[in-house]
C-alpha cells in the first residue's frame, strides 16, 4: 500500500475504533477472495486463504470462543466450521475459521478467556464448514460500531502487479433495458442504474474485489462505492454508497456492483468510471454520447 494512503487509512480507522496495525494471520498463503468480493449478490465479509502452514494470531488478544467442528455441544452445522475469536480491546474482534478440526496449537478447551500472544500459531489451514479447498477464513469485526472491517485497511497488503480492470459497464433504464455505453451515440433522457464489473489483481494474479469505484457525470461525482466496512442495522447488512444502503441494492446477482442511480438530462454527456485498488492504483474509462 502507498505510504500516504496507508497513513490516511490508519488515522481514519484508529480515530473511530481504536484499531491499530495487525499482521496477516499467515503471510505466505494464497488469497483467493477478499473483502467486498461479490458472492452471487452478497459481499465477502473477510479474506479467504488457500493452503499455507500455520495460522497465527494477527495481534495479541483474549480468546473469547473456540469451537471445533467435532464438538458435540451443538448438533447444528456451522458455515465457519472450526473457528475461534480473539478480543483485541476497543470492541475489535478477529475471527479465524474453517481451519483443520484437529489442530489448535497451544489453545486448550479450557480455560476461556485466555491471552493469546501476537504471532502465536493457533491452528492449521484445513477443510471445515462451508469450504471445499484447504485453507481458512479471516475476519475483523467492530462490536461497538456493529460493522465488519476490511482487514486490508490496517494490514499492509502485497502490491498488485497490474492496475485494476474494468470488465464491463452497463446502463439500465426503468423498463429493465440494458445499454453498453461504449456502443452508445445517443441515449433517451431518463433515470438509469449504472453497474460496473471490475476486479483488482493480487500479486499472484488472482482476481480480487477493488477498494473503491467512483462514477462521475459531466465532471460531478454521482456515485462513490467504498469497500471499507459493512454495517449491521436492524438485522440488515449495509454498505456505503453515498450513504448506507442495503447490500442487496449494490451487489448485483451477476459479479457486478451498482454504483449509481442517475438522471440523464438532454445534451452532450460525459460518463467516467474510476476503479481503485487497496494500493491506490487506479483505472478509468470515459464514455461520451448525446442524451435526447
Amino acid at each position: 500500500m502507498k505510504p500516504l494512503l496507508l497513513t490516511f487509512f490508519l488515522l481514519s480507522i484508529s480515530a473511530i475504533s481504536g484499531l491499530f496495525p495487525m499482521d496477516w494471520p499467515s503471510p505466505s498463503v494464497l488469497m483467493t477472495r477478499n473483502f467486498g468480493w461479490n458472492d452471487d449478490g452478497m459481499p465477502h465479509l473477510g479474506v479467504t486463504f488457500e493452503d499455507g502452514m500455520a495460522i497465527t494470531a494477527a495481534d495479541a488478544g483474549e480468546l473469547l470462543f473456540l469451537r471445533r467442528q467435532s464438538d458435540t455441544a451443538s448438533r447444528l452445522p456451522s458455515p465457519l466450521g472450526s473457528w475461534l475469536a480473539l478480543d483485541h480491546g476497543g470492541g475489535i474482534i478477529s475471527i479465524y475459521s474453517r481451519f483443520d478440526d484437529k489442530t489448535s496449537y497451544q489453545i486448550p478447551k479450557i480455560p476461556i478467556p485466555k491471552v493469546i500472544e501476537r504471532g502465536l500459531a493457533i491452528a492449521e489451514p484445513g477443510i471445515s464448514g462451508w469450504s471445499s479447498n484447504r485453507g481458512f477464513y479471516f475476519q475483523l469485526f467492530d462490536r461497538r460500531g456493529r460493522r465488519w472491517i476490511n482487514p486490508a485497511l490496517i494490514i499492509q497488503t502485497q502490491d498488485q502487479t497490474s492496475p485494476p480492470q474494468i470488465l464491463s459497464v452497463r446502463l439500465e433504464d426503468s423498463q429493465g433495458r440494458s445499454f453498453n455505453p461504449a456502443q452508445l451515440t445517443t441515449l433517451i433522457q431518463g433515470r438509469y442504474t449504472i453497474s460496473v464489473e471490475a476486479i483488482a489483481r493480487s500479486a499472484r494474479g488472482r482476481p480480487l474485489a477493488p477498494y473503491r469505484i467512483t462514477c462521475s457525470l459531466n465532471g460531478r461525482e454521482v456515485g462513490v462505492l467504498n469497500f471499507e466496512t459493512y454495517s449491521t442495522r436492524d438485522g440488515s447488512l449495509m454498505v456505503y454508497r453515498n450513504g448506507l444502503l442495503p447490500v442487496r441494492q449494490v451487489f448485483a446477482p451477476v459479479p457486478a456492483y451498482v454504483v449509481a442511480d442517475v438522471w440523464f438530462s438532454r445534451g452532450q454527456t460525459t460518463l467516467e468510471i474510476i476503479v481503485q485498488d487497496i494500493a491506490g492504483t487506479t483505472r478509468s474509462v470515459t464514455y461520451r454520447f448525446r442524451v435526447d
